[in-house]
């Protein structure tokens, strides 16, 4: 990674519906926290996503890859397009990125920045602050199985979550290592369902417990079923420090997660591979409704920018953008919502940038 002379080469993916428009915000926030802090940022954009697939024929090419790999980060906006059958761009940009970039960590913190509404009663931003590190290469995503006598009555289709040591114990070592760092309870948790998927999650909670005793005696360890996961979520949010899950049970409790910290529109994530490149990402997609329109909410974008100045290890500007955005919900915007924030999109991103 370029850190001696402080100047670092972003791929720019702005995507599809929406993404450029909270990308342009993310940039501009991030070009002005390089300018405060004193580094340098050399944005490089690329246009795959569904106008590029609609126009070629081509989903991604395949130089891709490699030509990312030579850049310190992708900073993502969203892929998915209207006139594109679902899962095409998705397989073909999203995982096919994330499965050849070896992107192995799925980060999603939990947050709820303060004037931020949420649907759990009688929580605030003291007790929704935690952080969900998911196994993303792995598991039931890789496409292990198939289907045969399809269309017929006795069709069978089989899908297999497929995990080996090697995979589990680098994953489980970086949310060890990412709690330690994190400094806030010490406290990672296991997420699984070890009383029904009695292979696949034996293995990571005896790697977890392996790992944990013989080089984080320092980290408390807890174990929740995934179901009783859920529930703590909505419960007892507070109680969660760092998590750590499978591919398939990352998925689903990170967007429960979302919501409980103020919707899509303010879910930011990291697709990360601590020895190559990493992709940060908002999570709330392409809404392409409201494409061109200036109304969506960029929050989550910016705070992408944030996590991946954290990555490069300018953490000073990471926490001036985080910091700025926390004070932009507190005191400026009336919702989250797209068209309800009572700013429009690019002016919502002056207000952060003018607050580093």
């Amino acid at each position: 990674m370029t850190m001696s002379n402080k100047t670092y080469n972003i791929a720019v993916l702005p995507g599809d519906g929406t993404g450029p428009e909270v990308v342009h915000e993310g940039v501009k926030v991030l070009q002005t926290a390089a300018d405060k802090f004193g580094f340098k940022l050399n944005f490089t954009t690329f246009d795959f996503g569904g106008d590029r697939y609609l126009r070629t024929g081509e989903v991604l090419p395949d130089s891709a890859p490699d030509e990312l790999r030579r850049f310190d980060a992708i900073f993502l906006g969203a892929i998915g397009h209207p006139e594109v059958k679902p899962g095409i761009l998705e397989k073909g940009i999203l995982l096919r990125l994330r499965f050849e970039l070896d992107q192995y960590i799925n980060l999603r913190p939990v947050k709820l920045y303060p004037g931020v509404e949420t649907p759990l009663k009688d929580k605030g931003p003291a007790d929704i602050d935690y952080v969900v590190v998911r196994e993303n290469t792995g598991g039931i995503y890789t496409g292990v199985g198939g289907i045969s006598m399809k269309g017929t009555p006795q069709e069978v289709a089989v899908q297999s979550m497929v995990y080996n040591r090697f995979q589990v114990e680098r994953c489980l070592r970086y949310a060890f290592e990412y709690t330690r760092r994190r400094n806030k309870t010490n406290t990672l948790a296991l997420c699984g369902k070890t009383n029904v998927l009695t292979y696949v999650y034996d293995l990571w909670e005896r790697a977890f417990h392996e790992i944990g005793q013989a080089e984080y005696p320092d980290i408390k360890r807890d174990y929740y079923h995934v179901d009783a996961t859920c529930m703590w979520m909505v419960k007892n949010p507070e109680w969660f420090d760092v998590i750590v899950t499978g591919n398939m049970f990352g998925d689903i409790i990170t967007d429960l997660g979302a919501i409980t910290q103020g919707g899509m529109g303010i879910a930011a994530g990291g697709n990360i591979n601590p020895e190559g490149v990493s992709m940060f990402e908002p999570i709330g997609g392409s809404a392409p409704k409201y494409t061109g329109k200036n109304v969506i909410n960029p929050l989550a974008a910016i705070a992408c920018g944030g996590m991946m100045l954290d990555y490069l290890g300018e953490t000073g500007a990471a926490d001036a953008i985080e910091k700025s955005i926390m004070n932009v919900t507190a005191h400026r915007l009336k919702s989250m919502a797209a068209g309800r924030m009572g700013y429009s999109t690019t002016e919502v991103g002056d207000l952060v940038a003018e607050g580093i």
